[in-house]
């Protein structure tokens, strides 16, 4: 029987420990097909002995968050999943560790394991290309890491482009101006801006040129310097225009481009998406870093990690 020791822990903290009717525990004992008794300390009976030191890092982990965020059923699932890789990788950057505080003062860290690696692979790399499922939180760290740069006067702008043509259909047959035709599009990046920023000094900053939003086509014969650069759904660019964006990169710039693989939509001439062209050419060359995001990095709900898992399976077969 292993003992956990809880007296250093808050009332309070231990109620968040425990969750609601003790649901986090339930989660721990399905996880580690353990009994857990919730008294003075922490009892855990028939836990396997390999697992022992996973069970101790997660809790010891789960103890140290219990006072700055409500632990939830994803957030044990996705600290479980993260100390799993996390074994495996000496240089571990911490789930602990705060990127950036958004326009309600919340803290924003690394959720997963990928997660924390994707910050790293950004903060030290020039171009940084980042592969995945939708809902891993590609874009949002990017745009996340661009701002804190941009609080920070490591650069002094931030451009955030993607492909506005989706899925075959040309802009000039859409109503309105540039603006209102590529808005649609871009909107992810505006609600992560919005969440970073708030909607009045985004606005603001957009108004300055500081921020810049634009369709991928209009990135052409431009070079960027003192900039953070962003390509979102780059799996919908063709091989010419990634060449196209990555000569983009001036002086004490940064590029960040991320994509899923498994949602192109165009219908590319010669069957190839221009994110994994460059994944598989420029993986050997010094500055350029590249992530692969996995099905257990989604950070919705826990069940969407399920859904997306079975409908690649029935793709399979």
């Amino acid at each position: 029987m292993l003992k956990i020791n809880l007296e250093d822990l808050k009332l309070e903290d231990r109620k968040n420990l425990f969750g609601v009717k003790d649901e986090n525990l339930k989660i721990l004992e399905k996880l580690y097909d353990c009994k857990i008794h919730a008294r003075d300390d922490l009892e855990i009976n028939a836990l396997d002995k390999k697992k022992e030191a996973y069970f101790k890092d997660h809790l010891k982990l789960l103890m140290e968050l219990v006072d700055k965020e409500e632990l939830s059923a994803q957030k044990i699932y996705e600290t479980y999943h993260s100390l799993k890789e996390a074994d495996l990788d000496e240089n571990f950057t911490s789930l602990k560790e705060v990127i950036y505080y958004n326009a309600q003062n919340k803290a924003i860290r690394p959720k997963t394991y990928n997660q924390a690696k994707l910050v790293k692979t950004i903060k030290q790399n020039d171009i940084s290309l980042v592969l995945g499922p939708a809902g891993t939180g590609k874009t949002y760290l990017a745009v996340v890491l661009a701002i804190s740069m941009l609080k920070s006067d490591l650069v002094k702008r931030v451009v955030l482009t993607r492909p506005a043509v989706e899925a075959g259909e040309s802009l000039g047959f859409l109503p309105g101006d540039l603006k209102e035709k590529v808005d649609p599009y871009l909107m992810p990046l505006y609600d992560a801006l919005y969440e970073m920023l708030g909607l009045e000094k985004t606005n603001n900053l957009i108004e300055k040129g500081v921020i810049e939003i634009i369709p991928l086509a209009y990135m052409r014969g431009r070079t960027l310097h003192d900039a953070f650069i962003i390509l979102d759904e780059a799996q919908n660019t063709t091989i010419t225009q990634m060449r196209m964006f990555l000569t983009r990169l001036g002086a004490n710039a940064k590029m960040v481009i991320t994509g899923d693989p498994s949602q192109i939509d165009l219908a590319l001439k010669n069957g190839q998406s221009g994110l994994i062209h460059a994944a598989k050419i420029l993986k050997d060359i010094e500055g350029i870093g590249i992530v692969y995001m996995q099905n257990e990095d989604i950070v919705r709900h826990h069940l969407v990690t399920l859904i997306t898992k079975r409908y690649e399976e029935d793709l399979k077969k």
